[in-house]
């Protein structure tokens, strides 16, 4: 195992007699990437997750969570790792203080050091006007955070989050998305599993897509877009709607182009590298305009219904 991964399995596996609920599962995640899980119900998400947590003991494989076999030292990894599941647990006739009190204490937490991070906490996810207010009061927005505050209550270096934007409107999305990003600046790990594509392509620095107890992809949007959507190439896109005979010609000798299009009020430039910063300087050379170059983005969930259907029968 490579100790730079803060997660990592080889073949790891589960069976339930003859299903394999995960089959030779090969993750490595980084500190503090933000990696979603996705795929269907019964892909063999939650099944890995628990195997990640020491929750359920894997048939055969591998599994490392910060260097630790969660199998074998469940609590030391527990002690390392907040979970949030999806429908977040709290004592309804607490408050968030409270609540927050209970988790920390439950991990060891005393003295000074806990109501500041407490107060710190709530700060952070935004409910500090909120915490001597009864949980069972809170709006389900507001306990999607307090879950939040309630997986940081131990420092965690990872954070495993189960659908942590279900069922909160948009303004609530938007607040638990930024904490996410602010839990990854502060170099927790966190792995998401959703079904919320479009909220997971806005955070994720990589995704990997289950089907059948497997990863079938893993990567950037981006990266995985072009694998599955471009052959690998890159297009960039130039807000250049006509070009000279000389540009063009120019354009298709730079090393790794393999054509030029123009269609619209753009230019597109397929090549089997980025050049963008070449092509830039090269427009700007021969006709003294900055042109801002564009690599063409990916639709998570184009990507994601690509890979999900070249993986079944």
């Amino acid at each position: 195992m490579d100790n730079k991964f803060v997660i990592e399995t080889r073949d790891l596996t589960k069976a339930y007699g003859k299903f394999l609920a995960v089959n030779k599962l090969n993750l490595q995640i980084a500190e503090g990437e933000v990696f979603g899980f996705l795929g269907p119900n019964g892909a063999g998400k939650t099944t890995a997750i628990l195997m990640l947590m020491g929750f359920c003991e894997p048939t055969s494989g591998t599994v490392r969570v910060n260097g630790l076999d969660p199998a074998r030292e469940p609590i030391k990894v527990k002690r390392s790792l907040g979970y949030m599941p999806e429908k977040v647990g709290f004592y309804d006739d607490l408050t968030c203080r409270e609540n927050l009190d209970f988790t920390g204490r439950l991990n060891g937490l005393t003295g000074k050091r806990l109501p500041e991070r407490i107060d710190r906490l709530l700060d952070m996810v935004g409910l500090n006007d909120k915490a001597d207010q009864l949980v069972g009061k809170l709006s389900h927005g507001m306990k999607q955070r307090l879950g939040i505050a309630d997986v940081m209550i131990k420092d965690p270096k990872i954070a495993i989050l189960d659908e942590p934007t279900s069922g909160i409107d948009p303004e609530g999305t938007a607040q638990v998305l930024d904490l996410i990003q602010e839990m990854s600046k502060q170099k927790v790990t966190v792995v998401i599993s959703s079904h919320q594509l479009h909220q997971v392509q806005k955070i994720c620095t990589r995704v990997g897509i289950f089907s059948k107890g497997q990863i079938v992809a893993a990567g950037s949007v981006a990266n995985l877009g072009r694998e599955a959507l471009r052959k690998g190439q890159f297009n960039i896109i130039m807000p250049i709607a006509q070009l000279s005979d000389k540009l063009r010609d120019s354009i298709s000798k730079l090393p790794g182009v393999i054509d030029v299009m123009c269609k619209g009020n753009s230019t597109t430039v397929i090549c089997d590298d980025n050049i963008s910063d070449q092509l830039e300087t090269l427009v700007q050379n021969e006709t003294g305009l900055k042109v801002q170059m564009k690599v063409e983005e990916f639709d998570l969930e184009e990507v994601y219904m690509k890979y999900f259907k070249e993986s079944q029968p």
